[in-house]
């Protein structure tokens, strides 16, 4: 356990954010991008990836963000639902808008005149346990006690990835498609009883020699291991909270 623990403090990112937010994955991202929106860039450099990489705000880091054509978009991988992630996302959000108008000359905000914005997309994409529709919608204003009134909503589409869900979209994607069977196949063989270790390295063996992600996953094994390893660390200290809370509810 020692080990485990000692592994996974080296690597504070999802393999998520790895694999699509990073800049020499472009025509990965751009290929989820295309899946999610049924459009056809064909050009990696359309892309501007903008996620706030040296902010960490309670503990909470963006996984992906990016701008294309004049849209904002705001992509997180959750590996444990959670309800709040409305919440998280606005705080995301307000950063990559601040930093937008400030690095955007054209941008007057105090302009007499309407001034333009990217539209924001916000999209978790979720590969948790517990079983969840392919898609659903998460809302700040369920989080309000007077949601009516609220005058600030802010919507994320929740999108089931894992293996077996949403097959329109993994089709369409091959490397998020890669990407699920990889996580998939690391739970199944954890269920055997294998070591989270073995199970990573196994899984990695397994997908198909002509794997688009698997020349970069077997280049950077370490950080894969140890990113693994911090998910499912934080998945299971989450699930232990959850727990515990729920006995103290129920002592009380």
């Amino acid at each position: 356990m020692a080990e485990t623990i000692n592994i996974a403090r080296e690597y504070r990112d999802r393999l998520f954010k790895f694999i699509f937010g990073n800049p020499d994955n472009k025509e990965w991202t751009l290929s989820l991008y295309n899946a999610m929106n049924n459009s056809h860039y064909t050009d990696p450099n359309d892309i501007t990836i903008n996620t706030i990489d040296d902010v960490v705000y309670m503990g909470m880091k963006n996984d992906v963000s990016f701008l294309i054509d004049s849209t904002m978009n705001l992509y997180e991988q959750q590996s444990t639902f959670n309800p709040n992630m409305p919440a998280r996302f606005l705080i995301y959000a307000g950063m990559l808008y601040a930093k937008y108008i400030e690095q955007t000359p054209s941008y007057h905000i105090y302009s007499s005149k309407q001034q333009s914005l990217p539209t924001p997309k916000c999209v978790c994409f979720y590969n948790g346990d517990e079983v969840k529709d392919d898609k659903s919608i998460l809302e700040l204003g369920d989080a309000f006690p007077d949601k009516l009134n609220a005058d600030i909503d802010l919507r994320v589409t929740m999108i089931n990835i894992n293996y077996g869900h949403n097959k329109e979209l993994l089709d369409a994607c091959i490397s998020l498609n890669e990407y699920s069977l990889f996580v998939s196949k690391i739970r199944e063989y954890q269920h055997s009883s294998m070591t989270l270790i073995d199970a990573v390295n196994k899984a990695l063996d397994e997908l198909p020699n002509n794997s688009v992600i698997k020349p970069f996953l077997l280049a950077n094994k370490a950080e894969v291991t140890g990113m693994c390893i911090t998910e499912y660390n934080e998945a299971k200290t989450f699930a232990d909270q959850r727990d515990e809370g729920w006995a103290e509810g129920v002592a009380k």
